[in-house]
């Protein structure tokens, strides 16, 4: 009975455009303001629509245009023009795959043969490399109504190729109406303003604001709201009757912060992907929340897999390593820098300049990490009391004696040398906990510290909860030690932790014996360890 599931229900969607008879979602025409998109059409922009990868980009363009075509004042047509990224930057090859695309879709959206027939006769010619322009203008003109034209995947495409399609589109602009499309929407996971396209041809950089310098406004698709998250969940309910308790709702809302893809993936993962959970009387917990969570971010799905690829590029460790460095006064950091890592969907900004979402949080350190976890031989048995929960003196111990020998060699393979003492400690905790427990991870600018919590099992039922506080010692040791102490009884409060240990790491040009030290102290009545290293 489990496992004979209808073929007919829909389902979380974690892959490719969402379809509202196939899958639990959203209205996508709310989540762009069709209103606003509407008038934008009728004052005949061209505009940006942009966001991170896989927030619902397609899926909204794709509804805008059934949408826009069923009023039928327009033609519109979207098409996709990743197509064309083999053709890297020849020019002609790449705009024949993209005259091919837009045919095709013209006879599958509109029932038009005449792009088509247009593309035809530009391949015959010869006379591709402008062909773009050519078709939608002589498309245009032969058009009763006003074409609107949607460019997905607008970023896929490199070099002289990109810097040609946005040219024959800016030179078509004072044409429009009549002969070239009346509003050209450009959709990518930034905005043009931001692109920085070397040419081959010309051995410059060229600007995507230069190139296409008409553009009216720039739109951002944003994330899911909470109550978005629980619309979209009790649709689940309301069609199968399995239920999930208030508190399972909300820690999908914790982990994700609305990322539509991880929203819908934690939704996947607990309603199909848990073979008793497939069983639609039984409810879903927050616990089985946590765990879908988990198995995310250890299986290290695409989305995951393209997120962390970015890691390695300067713009985007300019931005992150302060952050994973908890850095109280990271100096400054060049807007477009944090702007593109924003537009990648990998930062909020609000308060606070901090990681998107608890899952990416965890994401970014454990990639940064990976192989140097793999490479450190530490065992869990070695650090575990009778009872079977963690000796965390002995394990820290044994740490200082570890980033004593080892710290120059193993930092100077980090990528993200400015936080290599942070990410030395959490691949040797990463290490041991890979052996059953978990670690949490708080950090963000300006905050002056990093947040771990190490959860461990031990004993029936019993989850042990121990608390570490990781400063760099920036000005003095008094001061950055009644600083460290406030911050983890502060953390250690909130989290009803049972140990609390600040770990002070002092890069300064000073003998190890003056660095290495052991104390306790006691703030408002809770011991806190504190290590030197």
């Amino acid at each position: 009975m489990i496992e004979s599931m209808a073929m007919t229900e829909r389902f979380f969607n974690n892959a490719g455009p969402t379809s509202c008879a196939d899958h639990y979602c959203l209205d996508p025409l709310q989540r762009i303001n069709v209103e606003d998109i509407e008038s934008l059409i009728a004052q005949r922009r061209y505009f940006i629509l942009h966001a991170p990868r896989q927030t619902g980009k397609t899926t909204s363009l794709l509804a805008l245009m059934h949408h826009l075509n069923a009023q039928g004042r327009y033609r519109c047509l979207y098409i996709n023009v990743e197509v064309a990224q083999s053709a890297r930057e020849e020019v002609a090859a790449a705009m024949r795959l993209i005259l091919d695309e837009l045919a095709r879709n013209a006879d599958l959206y509109l029932g038009e043969k005449t792009p088509a027939v247009i593309r035809d006769r530009l391949v015959g010619s010869g006379g591709l490399a402008g062909g773009l322009a050519e078709l939608l203008g002589e498309w245009s003109r032969q058009n009763a109504k006003p074409i609107v034209l949607l460019v997905d995947e607008i970023d896929s495409l490199i070099g002289d190729s990109l810097i040609a399609v946005l040219r024959q589109l800016r030179a078509g602009y004072p044409k429009r109406p009549g002969a070239f499309p009346q509003t050209v929407i450009l959709c990518g996971v930034r905005d043009v303003r931001d692109y920085r396209i070397h040419s081959a041809r010309s051995q410059e950089i060229i600007t995507g604001g230069s190139a296409f310098n008409i553009k009216a406004e720039s739109i951002r698709l944003g994330d899911f709201t909470e109550a978005d998250v629980q619309t979209l969940y009790q649709q689940h309910s309301a069609e199968t009757g399995q239920p999930f308790t208030p508190e399972a709702l909300q820690r999908v809302w914790h982990w994700t912060q609305g990322q539509p893809w991880l929203v819908n993936a934690i939704g996947y993962q607990v309603t199909f992907r848990r073979k008793e959970l497939r069983d639609r009387t039984r409810t879903i917990d927050a616990e089985a929340i946590d765990q879908a969570a988990e198995t995310l971010i250890l299986r290290r799905d695409t989305h995951l897999d393209q997120l962390t690829d970015k890691l390695q590029e300067p713009r985007v460790r300019r931005v992150i390593a302060p952050l994973l460095a908890g850095e109280d006064d990271p100096g400054h950091l060049p807007h477009d820098d944090v702007q593109y890592v924003y537009d990648l969907g990998l930062i909020r900004l609000d308060s606070q300049l901090a990681i998107a979402n608890p899952i990416y949080r965890e994401i970014i350190p454990r990639e940064l990490i990976y192989t140097t976890s793999l490479t450190i031989s530490e065992e869990p048995a070695w650090y575990l009391r009778p009872d079977g929960c963690l000796d965390m003196g002995k394990l820290l111990t044994a740490f200082q004696i570890f980033f004593r020998e080892h710290s120059e060699h193993w930092i100077e393979r980090f990528h993200y040398k400015e936080a290599g003492p942070q990410l030395l400690l959490q691949a040797f905790l990463q290490r041991i906990v890979n052996g059953g427990g978990r670690v949490e991870r708080e950090y963000g600018l300006g905050r002056g510290r990093t947040d771990l919590l190490l959860r461990w099992p031990c004993g029936e039922d019993q989850m042990q909860n121990l608390v570490l506080e990781l400063k760099l010692l920036h000005k003095s040791l008094k001061t950055t030690l009644a600083e460290g102490l406030e911050q983890t009884f502060s953390y250690a409060d909130r989290c009803s932790a049972d140990e609390a240990h600040l770990i002070i790491f002092d890069r300064r040009e000073r003998p190890w014996k003056d660095k290495i030290f052991q104390r306790e102290e006691t703030l408002n009545g809770r011991v806190i360890r504190v290590w030197g290293m």
